[in-house]
This record gives structure tokens, sequence and C-alpha cells, in this order.
């Protein structure tokens, strides 16, 4: 089954080494789903940690109460699907609001292959000091019409139809 892993370099840093690089794998946690707070704790998303520990007490202080066991039951669930369904995000937005970059996207099978073509790809571009970037820029001038750019037949990006 093929699995997407988002890659980060460390802030400041264009060319990061192997040891720097951090991989995650953007999906669903199986341990996030068992044990959802430790999990966060083990982490470092301390205030993610502290909120799924305070629902998961609630939910359980509910569960002992008469009639107010299925509320308590489902604020668990809920907190553990929660966890195993986000959890990866959160690590990786944590990282983001750190200044770390996120640097790639890449399918693969397992975590090993994607780092062999991360690495592989950081490897040829270091080869190649005069590589030629895309020119992207939109080359439709002032003077050419309105809505001429290049749209794909919808709105052009100039604002015009």
């Amino acid at each position: 089954m093929t699995s997407s892993y988002i890659f980060l370099t460390p802030p400041g840093g264009t060319s990061a080494t192997a040891d720097e690089t951090r991989t995650i794998r953007d999906g669903f946690t199986f341990l996030g789903l068992l044990f959802p707070w430790i999990w966060l704790l083990a982490h470092r998303l301390w205030l993610h940690a502290a909120a799924a520990f305070l629902l998961q007490a609630i939910g359980g202080a509910l569960t002992d109460e008469p009639g107010l066991w299925a509320a308590g039951v489902a604020i668990m669930l809920g907190v553990n699907m929660i966890v195993g369904l986000e959890g990866q995000n959160w690590r990786i937005r944590t990282l983001a609001a750190k200044g770390w970059n996120e640097d790639a996207l890449i399918a693969a099978d397992k975590l090993d292959i994607a780092e062999q073509i991360y690495f592989s790809d950081r490897a040829a571009t270091a080869d190649h000091d005069d590589t030629v970037t895309p020119d992207w820029q939109n080359k439709a001038g002032a003077n050419s019409p309105r809505g001429q750019a290049t749209s794909l037949g919808l709105f052009g990006f100039d604002g015009g139809r």
C-alpha cells in the first residue's frame, strides 16, 4: 500500500543532510489511536497531549455516572480517533510553525524507498551547478487584451473574463 511521506528540512538551511532532514508519514497512526496522549507526549506535542489527557479524564469520569456512560465513551473514542487521524498533521504543523520547511512529498510503499527517491534527487541536483530553472513568469504583456493570459479557458488571472 502506497503512503505519502513528507520531508522537512531545518529552518535556515537550504541543503540539509540526511541526519538533519525529518521524514513524517502523512496518514493514520495506529499508536496514536491506542494511546493518544502518550503518543502526543512522545512527539513533543505538549498542549495537544494535555488537551487529550483532559478530555480522556472527563470521558472517564462521565462513564462512571449513571446515564452518561455513552457520552463518556463517545468523548474517549472521539479523542482516540482524532489523534489517530490528525496526529501526524499536528506534528507537521508544529514543525512548520518552528520554521521547518516542507521540502518534498513523496508517495512510496515504504519509508526506505521514499528516502532513496528523495536523497537521490538531492544528489543529482547537487552534481549540476548549472541547472536551468524554468521561467514561470506570465509572458502576457500590458498591450495584450484582458483575459488572454493562460487561464485554461476560465477566468484570467488578471481579473478579466
